[in-house]
């Protein structure tokens, strides 16, 4: 891994730091290759249960680092290098393909790019001083790392066209009322590690297949979504897991379950 983004697993738990203080972790080309290495080595551990996003020092990410973008040159951004993505775009939907639940842990200022990271996350835990912005529009150009397609499942269409069209900054509180942010909290990082250790002792597979369920509703119709409820039901139905939390259910113990 690269030393502009910190990785280690606790408990089933996967702590994501990016490490670029002295930048407020601007997102250099360098950070990005380590966001979708990390998101990647993720989805083929089996211990991992949760992931915790967040940001080391007085930002959680400024955005773009400048510089990259005064290098100059015009890459191919239509070209497909991870998947249905490009590289800027994988680096935060790397987090929305983890099969794990990603949470955000957002503090300081959360602007650009930043914004399109944290809703790749299944939630976003902000500090109610938090600024944020759909900063984009500032440069010149359009957010452009799949927040189009993030930002729609949890944002009025509106609120999105206002906030791109202007570029303004907006605080904790607003992000809370227009979709971006899951809660609120003085302390970011220490809840989202909290309901962080509560998922990482719930069944796994359930889990898993929970995500698969909830990511693919804004894709499919009413019959389908429902129909797949079924059959990730059934999947998970009688297996050990399934059983082990029962059973530790009704002796009031701590679950033990198998990766």
């Amino acid at each position: 891994m690269s030393d502009v983004l910190l990785y280690e697993v606790n408990d089933g738990i996967a702590i994501v730091t990016l490490n670029r203080p002295h930048k407020m972790n601007a997102l250099s080309l360098e950070l990005f290759n380590a966001l979708i290495e990390t998101g990647e080595a993720i989805k083929k551990d089996k211990s991992v249960r949760v992931v915790v996003l967040n940001g080391l020092g007085n930002a959680f990410c400024a955005g773009l680092d400048m510089e990259l973008m005064m290098e100059g040159g015009s890459p191919d951004l239509a070209q497909r290098t991870h998947g249905i993505c490009n590289v800027f775009q994988q680096a935060a939907w790397v987090w929305h393909e983890v099969e794990v639940p990603v949470i955000a842990a957002v503090h300081g200022t959360c602007f650009g790019g930043g914004l399109q990271l944290i809703t790749g996350a299944d939630m976003r835990y902000l500090h109610p001083q938090t600024k944020l912005s759909i900063m984009e529009m500032k440069w010149g150009i359009i957010p452009d790392m799949a927040g189009s397609q993030l930002w729609s499942a949890y944002v009025r269409e509106d609120i999105i066209r206002e906030l791109t069209y202007t570029a303004r900054i907006f605080s904790g509180p607003e992000a809370l009322d227009f979709g971006f942010a899951t809660r609120l909290t003085q302390n970011p990082l220490d809840d989202a590690m909290a309901t962080a250790r509560d998922i990482a002792n719930k069944n796994p597979h359930a889990i898993r297949a929970a995500k698969r369920v909830i990511n693919h509703q804004r894709h499919v119709d009413a019959a389908t979504g429902i129909l797949e409820e079924s059959v990730e039901q059934m999947k998970i139905m009688g297996t050990p897991n399934q059983i082990e939390a029962v059973m530790a259910n009704m002796q009031k113990r701590a679950p033990k379950f198998i990766d």
